[in-house]
């Protein structure tokens, strides 16, 4: 078996800074500064902003919050939305509405269906989620300036195949 060659440690770099890695911790760094902002938000009910505070809501309990549609939506169509399989959003949905977040209700255009649609309590942390996001978002755009912060969001969004609103960041 021939010696195996190893890179320098100098050439070796890229795998800590390829953008997919910068991508990731770019997220995991904003979605808990979300989620920061969100345990500290004095219109989030008290409940919910202790299990925030603990680290009990995650960045998947945002995907709820990210992709259920106002007028609600089948279990099926919210796991597609959010890219998640329908056993693991159930899993979700039943912890969300145990905390009050969502509720489960009759389809009314299929009488075997239902739908899950948010609760007040889940249009309260809908709207903090929508302040913790705009605030994070200022805060990217402080630490990196307007410019580069518009920059990458259009990159982003290109990347992403342009499903954004068009409206990251701007």
């Amino acid at each position: 078996m021939p010696d195996l060659l190893l890179p320098s440690p100098a050439e070796d770099g890229w795998r800590q800074t390829h953008l997919g890695r910068l991508f990731g911790h770019a997220m995991r760094r904003f979605d808990a500064r979300v989620l920061q902002l969100m345990a500290h938000n004095v219109e989030v009910p008290l409940a919910l902003s202790n299990l925030a505070a603990r680290d009990q809501v995650t960045a998947a309990h945002v995907h709820i919050t990210r992709h259920l549609a106002l007028q609600g939506d089948r279990l099926t169509d919210l796991a597609q939305r959010a890219g998640m399989t329908k056993q693991a959003m159930a899993n979700l949905v039943d912890q969300c509405e145990a905390w009050g977040l969502v509720t489960r209700e009759a389809d009314p255009l299929d009488a075997r269906a239902r739908r899950v649609c948010f609760t007040s309590t889940g249009l309260a942390w809908l709207q903090a989620f929508r302040d913790a996001v705009a605030q994070a978002e200022a805060e990217f755009r402080a630490e990196v300036g307007h410019d580069v912060a518009t920059v990458v969001a259009i990159g982003l969004e290109a990347y992403a195949g342009g499903d954004g609103a068009g409206m990251l960041m701007r």
